[in-house]
């Protein structure tokens, strides 16, 4: 996670520190990243961040730069971004697109319903929809992704309709996992589901079109995530 340990939004299922941290940035951060990646000879890279409402371009510069030169460094390494929305500005999601990422993946979180409750005022369940059909606009041919949580309140058909609407922006993996109350601020868990429900669901995403679902009480957003682009990259390539 890049950018900082301050989010400037507060969504109600996350622990991560929520404030303002004023403009505050590392510049170093991207060469310092760069160079872990490099030393421990990581071939896979999934990036994210903290919201940065507080910064002009939202993170975008400290994003984009730290693709690039992981990409310098590095050239074998692919790199995965989850990224915020950064305010719907599409000329901010071409800058970390140009970057080089192989996938980009932005979390819907829950259904529809339940996002006023779930996420941040600022965030939105169409503004999600929206940053993954602008992903393909801009470059038609990158790999997007996006996840969410169950156990918050949903049903069934909830979910289904919330597969169906990433399906419709083309969103191509999706991630499905049980929703853990990471501390006593945050939502309650309402239930648990069971692994059979976890895997009726992810049938159902399969027939809908994504190449990868992965459904399962612990999956989060980056699980896997090189073991499912390698899947992707084979299917499409024909190679084994």
């Amino acid at each position: 996670m890049i950018l900082g340990d301050i989010c400037t939004r507060h969504c109600r299922f996350c622990a991560v520190k929520s404030g303002n941290p004023q403009g505050r940035i590392d510049e170093e951060e991207p060469a310092r990243v760069a160079k872990a990646v490099k030393e421990l000879s990581w071939r896979y890279v999934v990036l994210t961040s903290v919201d940065r409402d507080d910064l002009v371009d939202f993170g975008v510069g400290i994003f984009a730069q730290t693709v690039r030169l992981i990409k310098e460094d590095n050239p074998a390494v692919k790199v995965e971004v989850l990224v915020p929305d950064f305010n719907l500005q599409e000329e901010l999601l071409r800058r970390v697109i140009c970057s080089g990422p192989e996938v980009l993946g932005h979390n819907v979180e829950t259904v529809a319903r339940l996002t006023a409750e779930v996420r941040d005022k600022r965030a939105g369940y169409q503004r999600s929809l929206a940053v993954l059909k602008m992903a393909k606009e801009i470059s038609p041919g990158m790999i997007t992704k996006s996840g969410l949580m169950v156990g918050l309140g949903e049903n069934e058909d909830e979910i289904i309709t919330t597969l169906q609407d990433l399906r419709a922006v083309n969103c191509d993996i999706v991630t499905i996992g049980q929703y853990l109350q990471p501390s006593r601020s945050c939502l309650p868990v309402v239930r648990y589901y069971e692994r059979t429900e976890f895997q009726r669901i992810a049938e159902v995403g399969i027939r809908l079109g994504f190449k990868e679902v992965f459904a399962g009480p612990l999956v989060r957003s980056s699980f896997r995530a090189e073991e499912v682009f390698e899947h992707i990259r084979c299917a499409t390539t024909g190679n084994e």
